[in-house]
């Protein structure tokens, strides 16, 4: 079996390539070096013999014999050109040459009909009608001509004989006409397959999927001829290995196991895999860059020979990819209206906390200070009550343009106006903003930046917000005795703004939803610290607003330190604006740092 295979191979390997997209024709090709080399290796392998058993040949023994080896010739101009017509041509002039010169040699006359019987056979394989009755036409003149030559007493042939001539001829002709009906049978048969060839491509060009037929061992032998309109891929390209190498790898071991279960069964199989087709212009949805997602059922065939040769599959290949698209789609949308869905509730439970207690103390004093009883008489504790009022009035107000700006950034209807500025200035006024609240809860205010910066250009309004409220969150959340550091620091083309705290810290399971809308580490409803989850997702959209990005580092009772990059010069091109600015997450990598180990060249101040 080893050696048949090897055979096989070696034959397969001789084959032009220009024959082997046409099944029927490489077969022709293969069996007619088949058969050339094998008749020709068989008479060199006999020399020796007859060397053995008659001693040194004749003249015309060698010549009979170089006759016979000529096929050799004709498979490689096989080989060489793909021209099975003149390879067999080369072969019909063997023979007539072979019993032409068994005849003038004095050989046997019979085997010399033989040979000259054969010649219109040779030319059944090309399926060529004009080779049929050429090979017939020179068998019979070389017939006469030998008999006419042994009628004169040129040669002795055995030819001039009466009887002789009389079965020659008609035995010639009738191989002629046997050679010609096999040829005319072969080509009704190619035709009808030809019919059922075109009846199958309508079907496929019907049904509007690629169609593939394969072997038990998952061998392409048949692509339909839309390939190249459904995948960009020719169809060649596709047989033997080359369908499970444009598989995915991953999808590969599914596809030989999805074409071996219908080979083995009689239902159908499906399964989905992606394929690797020719580049388009559109934004398919492809799992991966040029893969496209297809569903490929697969049933059993038989092609009428025994229970080994009978067992094909066909394959149905259907593109999915725009369902896929849309299913993926219709994922990414459902997440997105439940984070919605969360949001809101996030929205709700922490904005009613915040709208609720400031509006108690309003109406609560404001009754108080109205109703003539319950007023106080004392003008101090009634400046008291009014105070009270207006700062509750003023965290209302914080909380309602937190989120008009959250959904003026989320909509695209926040605009910034670029404009030069110092940096430092701003981070003075900021820091001058918040050292009340920072005195008040006993928290070491210190700003520390070079002496010479550039200007920046970028929205000063928005920068100062930024800034306020990476403060305002700083100090919040560092407990007395603690220290709130802003440091300013240029990086090239950017500028580094980083507000490090030695507060509460946060946990690592926060750390990957800081920015969202609403969240809030450890929220809970009994929560020491106000606030509506809102100042990072300001400062998100609005550093994205400039092109900028954000880090945070972070560690449960350590602090944390917030970094934005912003580059000098903010002026952006529309179709980049409105993107939030990407944060990067992780643990605290350093200790504090200490102000006093700041470079020469930073100016440290103590603010509060």
């Amino acid at each position: 079996m080893s050696f048949a295979l090897a055979l096989e191979r070696q034959i397969a390997s001789l084959v032009h390539p220009n024959v082997l997209n046409s099944q029927a024709e490489r077969h022709r090709h293969e069996a007619f070096i088949l058969r050339r080399l094998a008749s020709s290796v068989s008479v060199m392998c006999l020399a020796p013999l007859f060397l053995a058993i008659y001693g040194a040949p004749a003249v015309w023994h060698a010549l009979v014999f170089v006759w016979c080896v000529l096929p050799i010739g004709a498979v490689v101009l096989l080989s060489r050109s793909g021209d099975l017509l003149m390879a067999q041509t080369i072969c019909v002039i063997s023979f007539i040459g072979a019993a032409a010169t068994i005849a003038a040699g004095g050989g046997p006359w019979e085997a010399a009909l033989v040979w000259l019987v054969l010649a219109p056979f040779e030319g059944v394989l090309s399926q060529d009608f004009r080779l049929v009755f050429a090979a017939g036409a020179f068998s019979a003149l070389a017939a006469a001509v030998l008999a006419l030559a042994d009628q004169m007493g040129w040669i002795r042939t055995g030819f001039g004989a009466g009887h002789t001539a009389l079965l020659i001829l008609p035995a010639i002709f009738y191989a002629t006409l046997v050679a010609y009906g096999i040829v005319e049978f072969q080509k009704r048969r190619d035709h009808s397959a030809h019919l059922k060839a075109e009846h199958y491509r309508a079907v496929y060009d019907t049904v509007g999927d690629l169609v593939v037929h394969h072997d038990r061992s998952g061998i392409v032998e048949f692509v339909s001829p839309n390939c190249m309109e459904l995948f960009g891929i020719p169809a060649r390209e596709l047989l033997g290995r080359g369908l499970f190498d444009r598989v995915h790898v991953a999808d590969r071991p599914t596809l030989l196991k999805a074409v071996a279960d219908a080979a083995a069964s009689a239902a159908t199989v499906r399964t989905t895999l992606r394929l690797r087709a020719a580049p388009t212009g559109g934004a398919g949805a492809q799992a991966d860059p040029g893969f496209r997602w297809v569903e490929m059922r697969s049933r059993r065939f038989k092609t009428g020979g025994g229970e080994a040769d009978g067992n094909r599959v066909v394959s149905i290949l259907h593109d999915i990819s725009e369902q896929r698209r849309r299913e993926e789609d219709f994922e990414t949308a459902r997440a997105a209206a439940a984070e919605v869905d969360l949001w809101k509730d996030q929205f709700l439970a922490n904005v009613s906390h915040e709208l609720r207690t400031p509006l108690n103390a309003i109406i609560g004093f404001a009754e108080m200070l109205a109703n003539v009883q319950l007023v106080p008489q004392d003008p101090e504790k009634r400046r008291e009550y009014a105070t009270i009022i207006q700062q509750s009035g003023q965290h209302l107000l914080s909380v309602v343009n937190s989120i008009l700006d959250m959904s003026k950034i989320q909509s695209g209807a926040f605009d910034i106006r670029p404009e030069p500025f110092a940096v430092a200035p701003l981070i003075d006024l900021c820091c001058d903003m918040v050292k009340l609240k920072a005195r008040e809860g006993g928290v070491e205010l210190v700003r520390a930046y070079p002496e010479k910066l550039e200007d920046v250009v970028g929205d000063k309004r928005a920068c100062k917000q930024i800034l306020i409220n990476l403060l305002s969150n700083a100090v919040k959340f560092t407990p007395r005795g603690g220290r709130v550091t802003i440091k300013l620091r240029p990086e090239g083309t950017h500028v580094v703004i980083s507000v490090a705290d030695t507060g509460i810290g946060i946990a690592p399971q926060d750390l990957a939803n800081l920015g969202n809308p609403f969240f809030q580490a450890g929220a809970s409803y009994d929560r020491p610290y106000e606030g509506t989850g809102l100042g990072l997702s300001v400062v998100r959209g609005l550093v994205g607003l400039h092109g900028g990005s954000i880090s945070v580092e972070s560690e449960i009772g350590k602090g944390t330190c917030v970094s934005v990059r912003l580059p000098l010069d903010c002026r952006r091109p529309d179709a980049l604006k409105n993107r939030a600015a990407k944060i990067e997450t992780a643990a605290r990598r350093s200790a504090f740092e200490d102000p006093r180990q700041f470079s020469s060249e930073m100016m440290v101040k103590k603010i509060a």
